[in-house]
Parts: structure tokens; C-alpha cells; sequence
């Protein structure tokens, strides 16, 4: 058992009470501004939850961000915010934060960047703001920084995407514009310089660099940012399947093979890291019960993207409830808004219906169509994606058309999604590469009957999930 001295008791009582004091000397806009710059690094709930300096201390600790003996991260923050007197709290000097800096700071330069913009956003410039973009923010009282916080859940800005920001400071301030400017340049600059050093000093004496320090610096300024969604946080995120096989209305039949599309869905989502989840025959009630808490689920923060599987019946736009219910696409979707589930804010959130979406055909033996009654007109399919970055609806088919079903080997557009994840994750090919050789091979099918399946999204990176480790078990 370890036993703790009274000299190490005093130490640890000391330093509470010098949080303590800190503490005390930071009100609630202070309070604010700290929850704003932890923002990458604590959980959003957690965050939302506190109220005073002293709960997020206790959260930093937890997180092993703060402790006695390494308090530099309070200290970073503190020195941002320009409470330098603070700092003698934790044995700091200004001067030794600005020292210590370059290699030990956490809060990100987006983030310095917007709260450096809120310290210069007065009252007036911010009306003009909120005026500006008045469709896209709540009714309610901001300041300047929960209206950047709001920005941000509506995945206007982003630390790659600045143009909204860019645009709104150019009509109300001005001023700003050079603040975005200078973070680009540190933004291009952050890329190298640590890895080239170390790597420069570990030379052996008397070789010579083929290039020098400055030439590969120069080289990865170049280079463009590679746009791809992040895929390193804690896990790769949630999958629901809806599996629809019968239907309590008689004009909706058995969906022979369905099952076969949800295990194959099943195996390869838990292949890429998912935790898959898998709910047959839902009803319109039971449907809305799993999209609210999915919608709410507080691990999302954790996760790296977001999937959703239909297999229905369906017609264009919707799909059916194992209840005879038509339930819109955009409906499902619209529950995973950033607004809505600002977990999964400026994060790819991928939804793939096998439902037809449009008139049925005559199946021949061991072939059915998943269509029902369809309509004779059909509005833009990009309606049926909420007007929102980071989203992806896969569909079997293109509007006004069936998509066929193996009554046991499953559906076409389902086995060959199935088939081309597995072949083309290892090859590191994004989804909208994937979901092309899947278009390619679901249109040679078929003979005379033809399917032609149809992504619609407005993902702004390229979703590349990492290789798996281990082989997938069929």
C-alpha cells in the first residue's frame, strides 16, 4: 500500500488552495472564455455542465491536463486570456510561458484565433454579425463568443474553412481580416519544423543533408492540406441498421434476403471500428424512439463519424415503417444536424437506403422489388439531404426506379457495397471512390433489368477510414 507523507499532503493541500485563489479572481465572462478554449480537449456535455473556474479545474484533472506537478496548461490558458497576474499562483512568470510555448502548448491556433477575434468583436460589430446571418443563428442572446460557438455547431467555419467568417468580417469588421490572414501564415508554417530538427540532428557527423532545413520547408508549405476527415479519435463511431423484413400491412411483402444485407452490414461496419447496432422491424414509433437517442447519445464527442442503414420498402424520398408508415429520408436524417446533435458537428455522417425509390417491376423467380405505389413527379433528389455540410446518402437506386433483392444471396446494391468496402478500405480509397466502383458494378447486373444506385452528399473532405488490423471474418 502506498503512503502518502505529510509533507506530500501539504504540497497537494497547497496547491488547491491556489487554485482556489485563481478561482476567485475569474468571474463568469472569464469562466466563458476558459470553456471556449478547452473546447478540443473537453467533452462538449462536461464543458456545458460547469459553471465556475473550480469545476473545470477538476475536469482538467481528470482529463491529466492539470496536476501539482505540471500546471503549464492552466498557465497557457491564463496567459491567452491576459491574466498574467494569475500566474504567480502557479509558479509562472509571464515570461516563462511565452519560453515555454512553443513546444508545450495545447490550445490549438483556430482556437487562439477565435478567441482573439471575440476580445475585438464589440457590441456593435457583433449585432451586425448576428444581422448578417440571422437565418442561421438561435433567437436568443449572444455574445461574441457564443456566437462563434454557434458558427461553429452550424459547421460554418471550421479550422480548414474561414470563408463565412472571412466574408462576415469584411462587411462589419474590417480590422479583422488581417487576424485570419496571420493565422494562415502560422497555419502553413506549424507543419514542419520539430520533425525536420529532430531528424536533422540525428545525422551522422560529416553527412550532408540532401536538402536543406529551409528547401523542405518550403516543399510542405507548398503542398495542399490534405482534406480528410479526422479518424483518431477514441472509436470510429455508432452504426444503426434498420432491418425491415415484415410489414404488419398487407399491401407490403416479405423481404426475403434482407437479412443476409444485415449481417453483411453487420461484420464490415464492425471490421472499420463501429459499434454496430442492429433493430428489425421498426415501427414508426419505435423509429423515432432510436433517432432521438441516437441524436442525444453523449459518446459522440468520442467517435469519428456517423453511419445509418435502412433496408425497406420504399418510393421516392421515403421509406416504409415495418407498420406501413412512409417516413421521409430527410426526416431521418435531419435528427443529426450540428444543431441538432452537435456530437457529430463537422464530422461525416454516412446514411445508405436499400428502398426502392420509384416504380415497381414484375420480378422474375427469386427477384423482388422493394417498391410500393410510387408518384408520378418527384422533386430534386438533393432535397432529401439536409442543407448542411458533412453528410452522405447512399441510395440503391436512382429516382423513379426499383432496386432488386436475391430473395436469399441479398441485395445487389447492399452486397456490392459490402464487397467493395472490403476490398478498397485496404487500398486507402475514400467513400466517394468506393461508392463509384459500387455504381460500376450494380449497373452491369441484371440482363434486361437494370439498377443504377445514386450517392448524394455534401461532404466538404474525403472519407478515408484506416485500414483494419485484422482480416475480416466471413
Amino acid at each position: 500500500m502506498a503512503v502518502t507523507s505529510n509533507s506530500d499532503a501539504n504540497h497537494s493541500e497547497d496547491f488547491r488552495e491556489r487554485l482556489l485563489k485563481i478561482d476567485g479572481n475569474l468571474g463568469d465572462r472569464e469562466v466563458e472564455q476558459l470553456k471556449f478554449l478547452c473546447q478540443d480537449l473537453i467533452f462538449h456535455k462536461k464543458l456545458e455542465k460547469s459553471s465556475s473556474a473550480l469545476e473545470l479545474f477538476n475536469y482538467f484533472s481528470v482529463e491529466e491536463l492539470l496536476s501539482e506537478e505540471d500546471p503549464f496548461f492552466l498557465a497557457e490558458l491564463l496567459y491567452i486570456m491576459k491574466q498574467n497576474s494569475l500566474l504567480k499562483h502557479l509558479n509562472y512568470t509571464k515570461k516563462e510561458v511565452e519560453r515555454l510555448l512553443p513546444t508545450r502548448k495545447k490550445v490549438s491556433l483556430f482556437r487562439n484565433l477565435l478567441y482573439e477575434l471575440s476580445e475585438n468583436i464589440d457590441s456593435e460589430t457583433l449585432q451586425s454579425m448576428i444581422f448578417l446571418l440571422r437565418e442561421s443563428m438561435p433567437k436568443i442572446q449572444l455574445t461574441s463568443i457564443s456566437f462563434l460557438v454557434c458558427m461553429e455547431k452550424q459547421a460554418l467555419i471550421d479550422e480548414n474553412n474561414l470563408t463565412v467568417l472571412e466574408n462576415l468580417c469584411k462587411k462589419a469588421a474590417p480590422h479583422l481580416i488581417r487576424k485570419i490572414e496571420k493565422y494562415r501564415r502560422e497555419k502553413a508554417a506549424q507543419v514542419v519544423t520539430s520533425p525536420i530538427e529532430k531528424g536533422t540532428e540525428s545525422l551522422p557527423q560529416g553527412e550532408e543533408e540532401v536538402f536543406s532545413r529551409s528547401n523542405v520547408q518550403q516543399f510542405l508549405e507548398a503542398l495542399p492540406e490534405a482534406a480528410v476527415y479526422r479518424m483518431d479519435r477514441k472509436f470510429r463511431g455508432h452504426c444503426v441498421i434498420i432491418n425491415n423484413h415484415t410489414f404488419t400491412s398487407t399491401s407490403l411483402k416479405v423481404r426475403e434476403g434482407t437479412n443476409k444485407d444485415a449481417e453483411c452490414l453487420n461484420s464490415v461496419f464492425k471490421w472499420l471500428g463501429f459499434r454496430v447496432t442492429t433493430y428489425v422491424d421498426v415501427t414508426k414509433e419505435y423509429l423515432e424512439k432510436v433517432l432521438q437517442e441516437y441524436k442525444s447519445r453523449q459518446d459522440h464527442d468520442d467517435g469519428d463519424s456517423f453511419v445509418f442503414c435502412v433496408l425497406t420498402h420504399g418510393r421516392f424520398g421515403a421509406v416504409y415503417s415495418s407498420d406501413g408508415f412512409l417516413i421521409p429520408i430527410r426526416f431521418i436524417m435531419s435528427h443529426f444536424t450540428a444543431q441538432q446533435c452537435p456530437g457529430l458537428a463537422n464530422k461525416p455522417k454516412l446514411f445508405f437506403i436499400q428502398a426502392c425509390q420509384g416504380e415497381e417491376i414484375q420480378p422474375s423467380i427469386s427477384i423482388d422489388a422493394d417498391a410500393i405505389n410510387p408518384e408520378s413527379t418527384n422533386p430534386p433528389l438533393q432535397d432529401s439531404v439536409p442543407v448542411e455540410a458533412d453528410f452522405l446518402l447512399g441510395l440503391a437506386t436512382v429516382p423513379g426506379y426499383v432496386s432488386f433483392r436475391h430473395t436469399t444471396e441479398g441485395s445487389w446494391y447492399i452486397q456490392s457495397l459490402y464487397n467493395h468496402l472490403k476490398d478498397l478500405v485496404p487500398r486507402h480509397e475514400d467513400i466517394l471512390s468506393i461508392l463509384t466502383a459500387v455504381n460500376d458494378d450494380v449497373s452491369r447486373r441484371g440482363g434486361t433489368k437494370k439498377q443504377m444506385p445514386q450517392p448524394v452528399f455534401t461532404l466538404r473532405k474525403k472519407v478515408v477510414f484506416p485500414v483494419p488490423q485484422k482480416n475480416l471474418l466471413l
